[in-house]
């Protein structure tokens, strides 16, 4: 099964320059004025460009927000090495939100991104979880 990833922005420009920067992606195609795909990783990533404010969902009333908010979904980025990965994430504009935490054989620091989403930071020592 392929998984795609889509993630709200308010501004296709600046996300594109975070997450290329940041993570080693590259802008594979633009797909009319508010899309951006965004390959590299093992899962492709869509920037999609929706106004802060806009209804985001059918139900409730709902509007997007991109100041900090908290998602039960987010994105765990996979790195060789967590101190060079911190680095590049801060210094293209992510805040950090947690200590290094070890845990069953991995490392992880929690960000999030200039639009508010939150992300881990991971690498794997050994087997990783499994160790």
């Amino acid at each position: 099964m392929k998984m795609l990833i889509n993630i709200d922005v308010p501004e296709l420009a600046p996300a594109i320059a975070f997450y290329c920067a940041a993570f080693g992606l590259e802008l594979d195609r633009l797909l009319d004025d508010d899309v951006a795909e965004l390959t590299g990783g093992e899962s492709t990533i869509y920037l999609l460009e929706n106004a802060s404010g806009s209804r985001c969902v059918k139900g409730p009333v709902r509007h997007r927000d991109y100041s900090r908010h908290w998602t039960p979904v987010h994105l765990d980025v996979v790195v060789e090495d967590i101190e060079q990965a911190a680095a590049r994430v801060l210094e293209c504009g992510a805040v950090r939100e947690s200590d290094c935490i070890a845990w069953r054989g991995s490392r992880c620091i929690t960000f999030s991104d200039p639009f508010g989403h939150g992300f881990c930071l991971i690498e794997f020592i050994g087997d990783g979880y499994g160790s």
